[in-house]
């Protein structure tokens, strides 16, 4: 991972932002020599964020499942109906 100093993407975000879109690998961006913030792609971002909604969704399933908050498929299929009519 590449790591800039916030007084060089001050003086230089063209340029980083133009490796960082050729390269696609995140930039951390340090300021008085401790981590600060990381330039992301645009993409990578999105990306994240929708793998990130699926681990939720994941994890909260798994915590149902524990609580023994489960549906059969006619209780789940009469539920749905409801808000699908």
């Amino acid at each position: 991972m590449k790591t800039e100093l916030v007084t060089t993407l001050k003086r230089q975000a063209t340029r980083i932002l133009a490796e960082l879109r050729e390269s696609g690998e995140p930039v951390l961006i340090t300021e008085h020599g401790k981590p600060s913030a990381y330039l992301v792609d645009v993409e990578q971002f999105e990306f994240q964020q929708h793998r990130m909604q699926i681990l939720e969704g994941i994890a909260k399933g798994e915590t149902a499942l524990l609580e023994g908050r489960i549906f059969s498929q006619a209780e789940a299929k009469a539920k749905l109906g409801k808000w699908l009519s």
